[in-house]
């Protein structure tokens, strides 16, 4: 697999973020793709690429638990790049 075929352009997570919308009747605004990927990629750097999809996860179930307003999610988006930051300078 070519490292093109591995990474989608723009317009194809556009879509796989309006399918997701769709089918789970999720308001376009409540999914923060910027965010996510930002997410995603601090922790990369910060930790190891695999904690990339845990984080992301964690930080839906705890926003989740604490309401799944579109703040929870930030807050908890916050909490974690800030935990990877942490553990980046520890190492």
């Amino acid at each position: 697999m070519t490292e093109s075929q591995r990474t989608l352009p723009p317009e194809a997570l556009d879509a796989w973020a309006k399918v997701l919308c769709e089918h789970f009747s999720i308001e376009r605004e409540d999914l923060p793709v910027a965010l996510i990927l930002d997410l995603a990629r601090d922790v990369a750097v910060g930790v190891a690429r695999p904690a990339a999809p845990l984080s992301a996860f964690a930080a839906g179930l705890v926003a989740g638990r604490q309401g799944g307003t579109s703040e929870q999610v930030r807050a908890a988006v916050v909490q974690i790049t800030a935990l990877a930051e942490a553990v980046k300078k520890d190492v």
